[in-house]
């Protein structure tokens, strides 16, 4: 029975963590791992797309990666030697053993392999980007689960296209959709005439419709700062006290704000205060 001085409201459950799993880039579904009703982890991979293109880009650039390193290793050493011969050089000239010539010889190679040596590690390091972001486009065909959930819609096959943007009727943009069911909860709009008999933390009585025999604890989580003009309600946000398998994402519910929740959220938020 509804509690004396209560006040009801309907509403839907909802989910405040719920995502369509989508690709960053364009390409060819090859794989999907999941299907409706199936829970994932978080970065688990959901889908992959055709990456053949994608592995030939990222085993050329390691290929440029390992040039550029034999590169560098090859100038060094023979800056080393350039080293060692301007060295040996100067202190014959000193000696008068070695001749002007000889010496600024010896110092021009040593500056020429110093700047090849430079220009042979920027080279290098240009190398290493590129084959960092070909890894990273590479990645990106595997398609990831943002967080951990269940999967409540598969939208794509193998064989389709899919991209981050409609393109056309034949391209999809999304691979599933997926909810986090521990972040579920109730909305329901409450006349803007009563929403004075409503604070947060008030305990709350809801009823699914799929369950109108099973009274669920619930409990005020806030009061949306701004009401609807055409319908003059003001929307608040219900915690289920407990969670539970048989509640799912837009369901029907009605809910009681019990007639002492005033009271109990008032002392509530004294007590945290």
């Amino acid at each position: 029975m509804k509690a004396v001085g209560s006040l009801a409201a309907s509403g839907y459950v909802v989910a405040r963590r719920k995502a369509t799993v989508a690709a960053e880039i364009t390409g060819k579904v090859v794989e999907v791992f999941i299907d409706e009703g199936m829970t994932v982890a978080e970065g688990q991979i959901v889908a992959r797309l055709d990456s053949v293109l994608a592995e030939r880009d990222f085993e050329l650039a390691r290929s440029r990666v390992e040039t550029a390193e034999a590169a560098v290793a090859a100038i060094s050493a023979d800056l080393e030697d350039a080293t060692r011969i301007m060295s040996r050089v100067q202190t014959l000239s000193q000696k008068s053993f070695a001749t002007d010539a000889d010496l600024t010889k010896a110092q021009a190679r040593f500056g020429v392999l110093s700047a090849q040596l430079r220009q042979a590690q920027s080279q290098l390091e240009t190398a290493k980007i590129d084959a960092k972001r070909s890894g990273s486009m590479l990645d990106k065909h595997q398609i990831r689960a943002p967080f951990a959930g269940v999967v409540i819609d598969r939208s794509a096959q193998p064989g389709e296209m899919i991209s981050p943007m409609s393109v056309g009727g034949y391209t999809r943009t999304g691979i599933c959709t997926i909810v986090d069911m521990d972040s579920i909860e109730i909305e329901v709009d409450v006349n803007e005439a009563f929403i004075g008999r409503v604070v947060p933390g008030g305990a709350v009585n809801a009823m699914l419709d799929a369950y109108p025999d099973w009274t669920i604890p619930a409990s005020v989580i806030a009061i949306v700062p701004t009401a609807n003009r055409e319908k003059a309600t003001v929307r608040v946000r219900i915690r289920f006290e407990k969670k539970d398998p048989r509640i799912l994402p837009d369901m029907a519910v009605k809910v009681n704000f019990l007639g002492d929740a005033k009271a109990k959220g008032a002392a509530e938020a004294t007590a945290a205060n």
